[in-house]
Order: C-alpha cells, then structure tokens, then sequence
C-alpha cells in the first residue's frame, strides 16, 4: 500500500498486534460517499475524489439529507464499514484489494482510501469525515498493513491465500443471505396479494337460507300460509273444517247481494 501520511521511525504503532490480528478496532465516522478513479494511486487522485463528493455532499446536505455515519472496524483481514445500529455490513474491503490511504492534510476530518471492487475491478475511492480520529485511523490501517505485510513473510504466502478463500466464502454467505431477505419479502407480497384476491372475490353480503318459524307452545313449523291442526272434540268427532279467508269474504258477499 502506498501510504500518503508520514509516520517517524521511532513512532510506535497505537495498537497492540493481537488487536488487529484477532479482533479489530472501531472507529465511527461519517461517510461522504465512495466514487470511481482511473488510478489505484495518488494524492491528487483521492484529493479530486475528495472534492467531487464534497461538492456531491454539499447538495444532498442544502435538499436536507444528513451525512449518513458509519462504523469502521480495521483489522488485518480489512475495513468493514457497517451501520451503527444494526451492524449490517455495507462494505467490505479486503486489505489485499486496498492500494491506497491517506488523511486530507488541508482538512484534518477527512480521510480516504483506495480499493479495487472484487466484481467489477474498479477502483473506487472511499471518503470519510472524522473530526477527531481521521489521523489516527488512517495510521491504524498503515499498522494493519505492516502486521499483514509480516504475517505474509513468515507464512510464505499461504495465509494470503487462505485468507482469500475465506473472503470468497464470506463474500458468497453475504450474497446468500441478501437474497434469502428478497426471496422472503417476496413471499410476503405474494401471500398479501393472495389475501387481498381472495377477499374481493368473495360474495359481499351473502346470506344462508332461513328455515320458517317455529311456535314455541307446540314446536310445529308456522308459515303465514298454514293451517292449526284440527283440534278434537271431547266426544270424539271432529269439528267442521274452517272455512277460508276466500271462502269467508264469498259468504259476506252473498249475504249482501241478496
């Protein structure tokens, strides 16, 4: 890595080894955005990236859009940029592919580094502002380098090797994980698309056939249409049949006419 910021020979590094070769450390930040460059390489490389997506910022900040934070977290293996409250990875950017580091010596707060994207092979800038820690993170990647740089001389090569692989498989769980969320939320939609069709279809105020009425002395269905039954008399015979309401209003007729 070509490193832009200056360190004295007798300066020691901040970080013990086992920090950055275990774990690794975290730094908040926030993140002006990342954008293409031609070279791997330069000061005035990142120093136009730095100005174009300063000027990029200064737009979306007048249509009040807030400079997004992030969290850093370096180790030997590389930079991971994450949400702050989730922890969900928006980048990573393996040490291998990054060519590039250095802090803004014009604006203390801004810092930047350079990394070849493992899909499409660009070179794609990265800019961050840090008000208090852009010095000594940019420093922290430098360690980072050095412990890598040593680890690589004493393994022959095979760690970096090893290391790749690892970072391809981390690199495919990721893909595969992002996709298993869009294959749910998609059955998600389906389903409530589903609901809502089975829902419209359905017959709007549909009602089931009612039985007739039932007399609660005598439990017989009762129909305006139908008769008592005939009730005997106490000698045994049964009484003359009721005439009609037709039959009645004939009677009344009669009588008059004549």
């Amino acid at each position: 890595m070509n490193r832009a910021f200056s360190r004295k020979k007798d300066k020691t590094w901040m970080h013990t080894p086992e920090a950055l070769s275990k774990h690794y450390i975290p730094y908040n930040a926030k993140f002006l955005g990342s954008t293409e460059v031609e070279q791997p390489k330069g000061t005035e490389v990142v120093r136009d990236a730095v100005r174009k997506l300063k000027f990029a910022r200064h737009i979306k900040k007048s249509e009040g859009q807030k400079i997004p934070k992030v969290e850093l977290q370096i180790s030997i293996y590389g930079v991971k940029i994450l949400e702050p409250k989730t922890k969900e990875v928006q980048h990573n950017c393996q040490l291998h592919r990054i060519s590039f580091c250095a802090d803004d010596k014009t604006d203390k707060r801004i810092f930047t580094f350079i990394c070849k994207d493992s899909e499409s092979n660009k070179h794609l800038c990265y800019v961050f502002d840090s008000e208090k820690c852009a010095e000594e993170i940019t420093l922290t990647i430098g360690q980072a380098f050095n412990l890598a740089y040593r680890k690589f001389l004493e393994s022959g090569g095979k760690d970096v090797e090893t290391r790749k692989q690892i970072a391809g498989l981390q690199k495919r769980i990721q893909d595969l994980e992002t996709e298993n969320v869009e294959l749910k939320n998609k059955v998600q939609d389906l389903e409530n698309q589903l609901r809502i069709t089975q829902v419209s279809t359905s017959p709007a105020g549909s009602l089931s056939p009612q039985s007739p009425s039932t007399d609660i002395f005598d439990m017989v269905p009762f129909s305006p249409t139908s008769h008592p039954p005939p009730v005997p008399t106490p000698n045994g015979t049964q009484p003359p049949p009721v005439p009609g309401r037709a039959a009645e209003i004939r009677g009344v007729q009669n009588g008059t006419n004549s």
